[in-house]
């Protein structure tokens, strides 16, 4: 089965704003809700930054059964894993089981503030198999002694645990990182329709005796739009980094490093690679890619704050309906 989910988006809304497209989409009947987590927006035109936790704290209590998942948290820098842990745990009491923890290695613009600076890619996916141990030695609710390669942990315990264990999905991007991750977690993120990452997941957990149900996580930026060029300026303005490439944008520090790197980028380009107007087929077409890659979720992001009650109030509904009625 094919999930469609909803994208808490914390770069281009308030957290009061997020809560409500959270009521909204479970209401317009999306299956899951994916929350980003970051320090600063890509670009300042984004406007926003609050923090995913409290938001989806709020999120839990505020919805009853749409599932909900970090997109993605990066439990190396500007978190301590055992922090991590914590507050996955908590989430998952709140949310009654629905929680599912995406963790990911990073980028420099959220984890550089904490003046740690920033590592090589090699290096954060190191940490991060690191931090993903930690995290799993804690959800047992055992006092946890810890001296590794990249982090310490002292007597720590988690008092509070759920009833239903906390499911951990990884980003990955390419073999390197599904060699690391599909021992330690139990689903994949990938934000590119490749279905050589997803077999190659599934290889990797056979090959060391993991069964089980597999969830490929992916996400999609449209902009819908009854206008395609009110559509395309709005993409343009907010989204045109995803051009970028995730190899490029993890590694720039800054807003005006984002504006910089993108200052070529037109709108006819940001329309190239992200659906914009009122086509919902296109939109269709666009997540069929992901399906034919083996995703089992995908996660659609609506590009800006401006137009969200729109698309959740018009649009939603008869998308999802084609959504479904395109995978049987």
């Amino acid at each position: 089965m094919t999930r469609f989910g909803y994208t808490l988006m914390t770069e281009q809304s308030g957290p009061k704003q997020l809560v409500e497209y959270a009521v909204s989409a479970e209401r317009a009947g999306f299956d899951f809700e994916v929350c980003s987590d970051h320090f600063s927006p890509w670009l300042s035109a984004q406007g926003h930054a609050p923090n995913a936790w409290t938001v989806l704290g709020a999120v839990a209590h505020a919805t009853d059964t749409v599932e909900l998942l970090t997109y993605v948290t990066c439990p190396t820098m500007r978190y301590h894993p055992a922090v991590v842990a914590q507050q996955a745990a908590t989430l998952q009491i709140l949310a009654d089981g629905r929680f599912t923890l995406g963790l990911g290695s990073g980028e420099n613009l959220n984890e550089h503030v904490v003046g740690q600076g920033w590592p090589t890619i090699a290096r954060r996916q190191e940490m991060l198999s690191e931090a993903i141990q930690i995290i799993r030695e804690l959800f047992t609710g055992e006092v946890v002694d810890w001296k590794g390669d990249y982090f310490q942990v002292d007597s720590a315990r988690l008092w509070d645990l759920p009833e239903v264990p906390v499911a951990i999905a990884a980003a990955v991007s390419g073999d390197r990182s599904v060699e690391a991750f599909a021992p330690l977690a139990d689903h994949l993120i990938a934000v590119q329709p490749d279905k050589d990452l997803v077999d190659a997941w599934s290889r990797a957990r056979k090959a060391i005796g993991l069964s089980g149900e597999v969830r490929a996580i992916g996400q999609l930026p449209i902009c819908w739009d009854p206008d395609r060029d009110a559509a395309v300026a709005r993409a343009h303005e907010q989204f045109r980094w995803f051009a970028g490439g995730w190899a490029v944008n993890a590694d720039l520090p800054t807003t005006a490093g984002f504006a910089g790197a993108t200052q070529f980028v037109t709108p006819e380009d940001t329309a190239s690679n992200i659906p914009c107007g009122p086509d919902l087929e296109a939109i269709v077409t666009a997540v069929d890619e992901y399906r034919q890659a083996g995703f089992t979720d995908i996660a659609l992001v609506q590009v800006g704050d401006d137009g969200q009650d729109r698309f959740l109030d018009i649009a939603a509904k008869p998308l999802l309906a084609m959504l479904r009625d395109a995978v049987g």
